[in-house]
């Protein structure tokens, strides 16, 4: 049974809310449109193929990419924009540092730092960017390194660690700024199949415990296991949303329908 935080202090504001959010690269329109909120204690999966516009949603919500229309809002508190259109920009530069130090990112690719070990790795960010006491933030790594299953791995470097080793390394980072969500970009699709489930297994636990989420993701059983709302993106807008055994298990669209079709036969 998933457990869900007390809400009673923030049952109408959700930590996460995008509204009509748009993003172009010059010509080329990536987000035409893109509404979504994430209350605490929620999981949200995004869905589709490449292309679709998933992972600059995210990027979009932790300020990683400028938008160049729409809101953002972090726990009811706006972003602060200056300038419009392609020279659209925050405005406040505390205000990104203090969402982004909220909203913790696990990358596809890792991105460890290869000259240090797995435990400086963990507590560089909250040392150097928060100004947290050291011994507490080593002890506080410590407990993530084991709770994602390699705290015996503390005084290695990345290079000796799988991939999938490397990526619950990177989820302990993550939690290790005691962040108010986690947001996950593919954070399986580097792996082969049996190091991806280590990852998956993780994930799942968060889940359970109730963390806040954002996860694009190519795994459709993930996706249907952890998630309380699914979001499929075709073409920079939502084709079809709901919970997740109605959108994977009666979805309404054709375009939906046969992207799991798609997704079943690989």
């Amino acid at each position: 049974m998933k457990f869900v935080p007390d809400q009673t202090q923030e049952t109408d504001v959700s930590v996460i809310e995008v509204r009509d959010l748009h993003k172009a690269y010059g010509e080329l329109e990536v987000l035409k449109g893109v509404s979504l909120s994430a209350r605490r204690g929620e999981v949200i999966s995004l869905i589709g193929s490449s292309g679709s516009g998933k992972s600059t949603l995210l990027r979009c919500c932790n300020l990683l990419e400028d938008s160049q229309r729409g809101e953002i809002l972090f726990k009811g508190e706006a972003v602060h924009w200056k300038g419009s259109g392609l020279h659209r920009h925050p405005a406040d530069k505390h205000q990104v540092i203090r969402i982004r130090t909220n909203l913790s990112m696990v990358f596809q690719q890792f991105n460890l730092w290869s000259h240090l070990t797995i435990l400086q790795n963990v507590m560089e960010a909250p040392v150097t960017v928060l100004r947290r006491d050291r011994e507490e933030v080593e002890a506080a790594a410590r407990k993530y390194l084991d709770k994602v299953g390699i705290g015996d791995k503390c005084d290695v470097y990345p290079a000796q660690l799988s991939g999938g080793q490397q990526q619950r390394a990177a989820i302990a980072r993550a939690l290790c700024m005691e962040p108010t969500a986690l947001l996950f970009d593919e954070p399986t699709s580097a792996l082969d199949p049996e190091l991806e489930q280590e990852v998956v297994k993780v994930i799942k636990a968060l889940a359970e415990e109730g963390r806040t989420m954002i996860i694009v993701t190519h795994d459709m059983r993930l996706a249907a296991d952890v998630s309380d709302h699914a979001i499929f993106l075709h073409m920079g807008r939502i084709e079809e949303e709901g919970p997740p055994d109605q959108v994977f298990g009666t979805p309404k669209t054709e375009r939906l329908q046969q992207f799991l079709s798609a997704t079943v036969a690989a």
